[in-house]
């Protein structure tokens, strides 16, 4: 199905999924009042609208990219400056690229592979009903990038240990209740928030230089990938401090264009002790 007739699906989809199913919407309003205590009624309710067009975009997108053929994904889907990793990972074998859950993310497990020469590694949550999960592990590896489940993270990094990766993540993600201990805690949109401390501690540990890979929407079903360097020194840092950058551009990101941001996520739903 061409996009244009996907989109109109999501206008509809997103107006149902707003006023009548109203799938976490109190979450999603409570969300961006917080974040955005200065805006009006007004302009609340036009970000709520966005918010909820952005994630149904997003479910469309990730549907259509089991049949995107690779030149659509590398037009659709670019990255300006890839040349950034070449000396990176020369100088320390491996890249921790990490990212949000902002504009696009589906697409970069496609596009990072086919726009770099490099191995890539996506690390993704599974989901319970094994036959799904292997259709979107072979949908989303299909064109060369590595899927590795969160529960193997550390396995995978001593695998490639002496391989050169760029090892891709997700950080943005609200610990669970058992990672809380080693969670890193900052000011993140206005509120005392969570942060998982993986991407950190495996850059640390391996002296792994961390990239932000910042998702920018051009126009609907187009986006823009920009490199930019957090560190290429991880271990001359205190600790939390990679972690701070990464919370501190991405908020920067967010400010920016917030509809952007999967707002529908509990991200706040556990407090400092």
């Amino acid at each position: 199905m061409p996009f244009p007739i996907l989109y109109l699906f999501s206008n509809f989809a997103s107006w149902v999924m707003m006023h009548f199913i109203k799938y976490r919407k109190a979450v999603i309003i409570d969300n961006l009042k917080n974040a955005f205590p200065d805006k009006s009624d007004k302009e609340l309710n036009t970000l709520v609208k966005k918010t909820y067009l952005n994630l149904i975009d997003n479910l469309i997108e990730s549907l259509k990219s089991f049949t995107m053929r690779k030149a659509t994904i590398i037009r659709r889907h670019k990255i300006l400056n890839p040349e950034l990793l070449a000396p990176l990972l020369q100088e320390h074998k491996s890249v921790i690229g990490v990212t949000a859950h902002y504009g696009n993310w589906e697409w970069g497990s496609l596009s990072a592979s086919l726009q770099t020469p490099f191995k890539m590694a996506a690390f993704y949550k599974p989901i319970r009903n094994k036959y799904l999960n292997k259709i979107l592990r072979n949908s989303r590896s299909r064109c060369g990038t590595e899927l590795v489940s969160i529960y193997e993270t550390s396995k995978i990094f001593k695998k490639y240990h002496d391989e050169p990766h760029v090892f891709l993540m997700a950080a943005d993600q609200s610990p669970s209740s058992r990672q809380l201990k080693n969670a890193y805690w900052f000011n993140f949109m206005g509120r005392n928030t969570a942060f998982l401390h993986g991407a950190e501690k495996h850059a640390r540990n391996n002296n792994y230089a961390v990239v932000y890979i910042d998702i920018q929407r051009v126009k609907r079903g187009f986006y823009e990938v920009e490199l930019s360097l957090l560190t290429d020194d991880p271990s001359s840092l205190q600790d939390g401090e990679i972690t701070k950058m990464y919370a501190q551009k991405l908020e920067s990101v967010i400010k920016k264009q917030p509809e952007n941001w999967l707002w529908s996520h509990n991200r706040w739903k556990h407090t400092a002790k």
